[in-house]
């Protein structure tokens, strides 16, 4: 039950996070530049939490030891995003995108070489058919233009962040063991502190310029922000840092039909490919467990030399 509660988690996560488009594109629309709506995201969606947290009568006390490994958490999420968008200068945005969706490889790699966790066969073709699923999503621009060489790195680097971020959130006991809430609430306290601390450096933080305006950063700090990291903790407390973060393959593929129901973009051939890949990976992973038991005992069976009934 906790597994099936961890890929529901996943899911919802990384689907909800895939509405960030939904927001930003009429908030950018307005003038706002790209880390001043980052700064008033996080801080909205600071405040939401904290409600929760007094509504749920759930303690904000802490020290110095968490703190810190709050601060560092907050720095990889605030650093994964400000990398994704620095790349974006450098190369084209489906390029960027799918470089960043290498993640749930480095996690496979972190969790393999330093905690000894091999990932199983069902598990390593789930996230073959998610990179391609993602690719063929995101690599739907003209492929002219060179990306530098910078460029690949920064967003390289962004999907290291996020890598380092969920196996953090998966194994260090003292963050693993925290209330989901509380863990959500500094985390994007601090990340939004960082999210400030950039835009004062690029100009100052920019006054939210309508209603609307208002509306739409507090729904990205509701649906994509709240809801998604809530999510995504309890996904990697219930299934560990690999599996969710193959989940995370859904994030694209929300965003590419936000773009088409909402946005009027096009639809091609290759993508619907790629959305099925997405699926048949998200497939693999909830029946992950299952289906590792099966090969498991045909395994043995072959083994013993009897025939499986």
């Amino acid at each position: 039950m906790n597994k099936f509660k961890g890929f529901l988690y996943g899911i919802v996560a990384s689907s909800t996070f895939g509405l960030l488009p939904l927001f930003t594109l009429p908030v950018m629309g307005e003038g706002l530049t790209t880390f001043s709506i980052l700064s008033y995201r996080m801080l909205f969606a600071s405040i939401l939490v904290a409600v929760l947290m007094l509504i749920g009568r759930v303690s904000f006390a802490t020290n110095l030891k968490e703190l810190r490994w709050f601060a560092a958490l907050g720095f990889l999420y605030y650093g994964s995003a400000a990398l994704l968008f620095q790349a974006y200068g450098g190369m084209a945005s489906g390029l960027a995108t799918t470089l960043h969706f290498m993640y749930p490889v480095s996690v496979t790699i972190i969790m393999a070489l330093v905690y000894k966790q091999r990932p199983s066969v069902v598990t390593i073709c789930a996230i073959i058919l998610s990179l391609v699923g993602v690719a063929l999503l995101c690599l739907r621009e003209s492929s002219t233009g060179v990306s530098s060489l910078l460029s690949v790195f920064l967003v390289l680097l962004s999907g290291v962040c996020y890598a380092v971020y969920l196996v953090l959130v998966s194994t260090v006991r003292r963050i693993n063991q925290q209330n989901s809430q509380k863990l959500t609430f500094y985390v994007l306290m601090f990340s939004g502190a960082f999210f400030m601390l950039s835009a004062l450096q690029g100009g100052g933080l920019q006054i939210i310029p309508s209603a609307s305006a208002g509306i739409n950063l507090l729904l990205m700090a509701t649906l994509p922000t709240l809801l998604s990291n809530l999510a995504l903790v309890r996904s990697v407390k219930n299934i560990g840092s690999t599996l969710t973060s193959v989940l995370g393959a859904m994030e694209p593929l929300t965003a590419i039909i936000v773009g088409i129901l909402v946005f009027d973009e096009s639809l091609r051939g290759l993508m619907v490919v790629g959305i099925i890949l997405i699926l048949v990976s998200v497939s693999l992973i909830v029946l992950s467990p299952l289906l590792d038991k099966r090969i498991a005992e045909r395994l043995q069976c072959l083994a013993r030399n009897k025939p499986v009934h």
